[in-house]
């Protein structure tokens, strides 16, 4: 098919134009072809390397929103270049608030930059859309999720496995503050959005918990706030959660630095050295 040929070649172009350390992989060193390996774009897309390479050969058939926004995100594509990819995928662009929106370059860049440093970028309603590899090694693979699994309240009141990493002592509060945020997120998206909508029919009725929150009508985006994890292989880690904001899209990047006077720092360098090893 024509369209899936264009696709693959697009891809392949993208890939080739793309240097390890503008995806914050090590650089330096000969490479016998330019650009990324197929592997690499795979394991940052979250897509298996065999699906990957039958989309750059033209012979993957029809292609999920997921799966081009997430190759969106991995090969650093400009809105023009995304609208593009979705196009020739078979799709209409996402809207700009939508959980497969483009994510702004400069946010990916920070989100590279930081290192060891936890760090993810999540739309309006917390849904994760992209993190760095220190992140996954703390949080496991959040971004790239089917249905609502990717959504950090949909997993809080849905998953009890996903309060693990925090102290039971926080929990009341984390959850109330994702609700206020959840709310105030919900009031800023277009009126006709079904998303986040679903998302609080479906919590309403399987959450008793959500649902008395969701009754107080509080309202308060997330703020930066001090929390206390407990890694299975990393231990204890005092963390401040710092959010920032991106005018242009409503995106956000949340980072988990160590805390003031904490020492957490060793074992978030610990992570970072974990998460080469799951990134090797």
């Amino acid at each position: 098919m024509a369209g899936l040929d264009d696709l693959g070649r697009f891809l392949r172009s993208r890939r080739e134009a793309l240097l390890p350390e503008d995806v914050g992989f090590a650089g330096g060193g000969r490479r016998r072809t330019p650009g990324l390996r197929r592997e690499e774009i795979a394991l940052l897309s979250a897509l298996s390397a065999d699906y990957y390479a039958r989309l750059e050969q033209g012979r993957a058939g029809s292609v999920s929103l997921a799966a081009l926004a997430s190759l969106a995100r991995a090969m650093r594509l400009s809105a023009d270049e995304r609208d593009y990819l979705f196009r020739l995928g078979g799709h209409q662009p996402p809207p700009r608030h939508s959980a497969h929106a483009h994510v702004d370059p400069a946010m990916l860049f920070l989100l590279d930059a930081l290192g060891d440093t936890p760090a993810h970028v999540t739309d309006s309603l917390c849904t994760v859309i992209a993190q760095n590899r220190t992140a996954t090694a703390l949080f496991g693979r959040l971004a790239g999720l089917p249905g609502h699994e990717s959504n950090v309240v949909w997993r809080w009141f849905t998953y009890p496995s996903s309060r693990r990493l925090n102290d039971p002592a926080e929990h009341g509060l984390i959850g109330r503050a994702y609700v206020a945020d959840f709310r105030y997120g919900l009031a800023r998206r277009s009126p006709g959005e079904r998303y986040g909508h679903e998302i609080v029919e479906e919590l309403l009725a399987r959450s008793p918990e959500f649902s008395e929150l969701w009754a107080a009508h509080e309202v308060a985006p997330l703020v930066s706030v001090r929390k206390r994890m407990l890694h299975p292989e990393a231990g204890p880690l005092d963390l401040q959660c710092d959010v920032v904001l991106s005018p242009e899209t409503g995106h956000r990047l949340h980072l988990f630095r160590p805390a003031p006077g904490s020492g957490s720092g060793e074992q978030l360098a610990f992570l970072s050295v974990l998460a080469g090893q799951l990134f090797h």
